[in-house]
């Protein structure tokens, strides 16, 4: 299987945070806290780490107090747990799978995809004029799904790894009333990278904010020093490519690397933890590490394909083939950029590039090995 490529400027080997596994838990206590409330016991799914994530590991840090703050979350079952003979998704058990929805990679569709179009032994039940559907287990009203249109952003918009991984549990405790003992598969959706940022200027461009984000991170949000905001008033209406590219602190840059890594390992959003590249290469190795022990990912670009193995993984088949759309207004707007304005971009989200073409070799190689 292909590797994330971390080891080769890693210092030591160190368990993933979120490591599924007797040998990837080695020395670690079998239960975790939760960053949200730190007496809330977390429950370590069960099964092997596989070898997508034997190689992986989190990369040699300056900064202790962040190594020391670190925390092993809840990270869910691998894309390999699931590989096995034995393996099936329990939906009348304590199986929870987990969207981690980023912006502007088609995970709309895709969350409707789940809650509309899987051929279930009890369908999600739409309510008409509201975007949420209850997706409950087949013999009893318990959550088998945790997205936006089953049970709402409950770990804040767009949560991201880190949010999602210390917040799942607590919410889903909350929200049944009691505490189980569950193993959850992470799943997403990628998106080239420059196709996804032109995508998200225009959005942004239309009035989009996304300030409901929560940004937490080691048991609190980032801070307005730590994440500046780029534009005064309600909104950024109407900014042009220029102004957007020109802020710092926009999320938009490599926002897919962003929301995949483990934030905990490069001090969340305060980047005078350590200098910038370093900061970069942690992150990109992590996300790397994260998406390839997830239980499934897809990427926007190739529908069938993505669709494939989401069927072959879990053993649930949707009702409809997804669509593949190849021309698109953002691709367009692609074309039709300056070239100076293209090479600013793609300097931007160039963690982005990197981790795509990852994610993309990675997805080829799991059809393969399905088909």
């Amino acid at each position: 299987m292909l590797q994330p490529d971390i080891l080769a400027y890693n210092e030591a080997l160190m368990p993933p945070p979120g490591a599924v596994g007797a040998a990837a838990a080695s020395g670690m206590t079998n239960n975790a806290y939760g960053v949200h409330h730190s007496q809330h016991q977390l429950h370590q799914p069960g099964g092997g780490g596989g070898s997508a994530l034997a190689l992986a590991s989190t990369s040699a840090i300056n900064a202790k107090s962040i190594q020391q703050n670190a925390i092993i979350t809840n990270a869910g079952l691998s894309y390999e747990d699931v590989l096995n003979d034995d393996f099936q998704f329990d939906m009348d058990g304590h199986d929870v799978m987990v969207f981690l929805h980023i912006q502007k990679t088609g995970g709309t569709s895709f969350g409707r995809h789940l809650v509309r179009d899987l051929d279930l032994k009890r369908p999600c039940e739409c309510q008409r004029q509201r975007k949420r559907c209850y997706c409950f287990r087949p013999h009893r009203n318990e959550n088998w799904l945790f997205s936006r249109y089953s049970t709402g952003w409950k770990c804040g918009l767009h949560a991201d790894w880190t949010e999602l991984t210390s917040c799942v549990d607590i919410e889903l405790d909350k929200n049944e009333g009691e505490t189980a003992k569950r193993r959850y598969f992470y799943i997403t959706l990628l998106r080239e990278p420059i196709s996804r940022y032109m995508s998200e200027y225009r959005h942004v461009r239309r009035g989009a904010t996304w300030k409901g984000s929560r940004h937490w991170c080691l048991g609190r949000q980032a801070t307005a020093a730590e994440l500046p905001p780029c534009y005064k008033g309600k909104d950024w209406l109407d900014v042009d490519l220029d102004e957007f590219a020109a802020c710092e602190s926009n999320l938009a840059a490599n926002r897919q690397t962003r929301m995949l890594a483990d934030l905990a390992l490069v001090g969340c959003y305060n980047k005078t933890a350590m200098p910038a590249h370093e900061r970069d290469r942690v992150m990109l190795a992590s996300a790397k590490r994260n998406l390839a022990a997830m239980a499934y990912f897809g990427l926007t670009e190739y529908q069938k394909i993505s669709q494939y193995i989401f069927e072959e993984t879990f053993n649930l088949r949707f009702a409809i083939p997804f669509e593949q759309h190849n021309t698109t207004i953002s691709a367009t707007a692609v074309n039709n950029l300056r070239p100076d304005q293209k090479r600013r971009i793609e300097e931007l989200n160039s963690l982005d590039v990197e981790l795509y073409a990852f994610a993309k070799n990675l997805l080829f190689q799991r059809y393969g090995s399905s088909k």
